[in-house]
This record gives structure tokens, sequence and C-alpha cells, in this order.
């Protein structure tokens, strides 16, 4: 009966799960908002990393001159910067939207370096598999909120993985490991971004408050961003592999 009274004080909206207290219309357009910027943020991310993929030239500038080296590792600083910025000043319009495309430019180009000395169909590939695998999280963390499952205790279990995955990389640079090694940590990073999308999507669902669009649409673009390149390593690996 209490759902049904918080039902009919809503209008026709359905409640996001069991016990929440909130108008369900305000929660809605908050996530719609939030998706709304994740979209924009993949769309302009896919002709800049493009760009970057069919002139590969771009990318040899970047990795193999001393001046390509160094504008490249000024991007990836420039990207911590703003990054820090946008959460320092998420809610103040519009530098936050500014601060949030000069990301996702930073992100993107990073993105197209690492993909463009991989074959077209294994990047398509692995673009096909990371959104069919986010969209099925996604749906399943609604289905899972609306019915009484809560996910916020992945948080600990995640970071701790995310810190191992860290840990991991900087030991490679001094003590490389051999490829089981490798796939062995790619499989792990995998189901961690995944974790990432089902505990960060929950998060959206239920705990964000409504000013913290911007927030919210960066924890989901770097789940995606960071699931894709997972796999992308991962079919890279398997493809020489193969040969």
């Amino acid at each position: 009966m209490k759902t049904r009274n918080n039902d009919l004080e809503a209008g026709t909206t359905p409640l996001l799960y069991p016990s929440m207290t909130e108008n369900p219309e305000l929660r809605w357009a908050f996530i719609r908002k939030v998706y709304a910027i994740l979209t924009f943020q993949i769309l302009l991310t896919i002709p800049v990393a493009a760009t970057v993929f069919f002139y590969p030239a771009i990318a040899v500038f970047l990795i193999e001159t001393w001046l390509g080296w160094f504008l490249k590792n000024t991007i990836i600083i420039t990207s911590l910067v703003v990054l820090v910025a946008m959460i320092a000043y998420s809610k103040q319009h519009p530098l936050n939207y500014m601060l949030l495309g000069a990301f996702t430019i930073c992100e993107a180009l990073m993105v197209g370096v690492s993909c463009a000395f991989i074959s077209g169909k294994v990047v398509l590939e692995a673009a096909i598999l990371t959104a069919a695998i986010f969209l099925g999280l996604t749906l399943y963390t609604f289905w899972g909120a609306r019915r009484g499952h809560d996910f916020n205790f992945l948080g600990p279990f995640l970071f701790a993985s995310l810190l191992a995955l860290l840990v991991f990389g900087v030991i490679q640079i001094f003590l490389p490991l051999g490829k089981t090694s490798h796939m062995i940590i790619g499989i792990v990073g995998i189901l961690v971004f995944c974790g990432y999308i089902v505990h960060d999507t929950d998060e959206l669902i239920k705990r964000y408050e409504y000013d913290e669009y911007i927030l919210a649409a960066i924890d989901l673009y770097l789940d995606l961003i960071n699931l894709f390149l997972k796999i992308l390593e991962m079919m890279k690996k398997a493809e020489s592999s193969d040969r």
C-alpha cells in the first residue's frame, strides 16, 4: 500500500527502487540529462579518435618524435588537470561544460592513438562488444534497482582492484611479465570496469545529487572508455598470437 501511495503522489512515473522517497520524475529528469551529456561525449570522442585512426601519421608523430612525445604527455597531464578542475567546478555553469569538452577531446586523442596501429576490424569488434556490455549492464542495474538490489557494496572491492591494476602497471615498467600474466590482468581489468559500470549506474539511480550531473557523466564516460581500451588490448593480443 505504501508503494501505491508513492506512485499516486509521483503521478504515473514508477519508482526506480522500492525504498525511493524522492520524486521519481525529478530523478528520471536527472538521469536523462546525464545520459544526454554522455551521448555528447561519445559523439565528440568518435570523430576525434577516428581522425587519429585514419591518419596514423598523427599517432606516429606523437609516439616517435621528441616533440610529439612532449605533446602527448602534455595532453595526458592536461586531461588530469582538467579532470581535477571539473571535480572542483562541476556545479559552475557554463565552466563545467567547457572543462568537460576539453577533457573529452584529450581522452579522445589518447583513444585514437591506442587504436592507430590496430586493424579496423578489431577496433570495430571492440567497440561493438563494449557497447553491448555497457547497455546490458546498464539495463541489468536498472532492473536490479527496481527489485531492491543495492550495488553500493561493490565500491571498496572495485577500488582495491583498480589500485592493484595501477600497481601492476608500474611494476610492468621495471619488471615486464609474460603473456599469461598480461592475459590474466587484462581479464581482471575488464571485470573491474564492468563492475564500475554497475556501481556508477546504481549511484546515478540513487545517490547523486541533481546538480552533480557532470560528475555522474564523467564516471560513466571513464568506465566506458576504460572498458573499451581493455577489450581492445585483449583482442589485439589475441590477434597477434593467432599470427
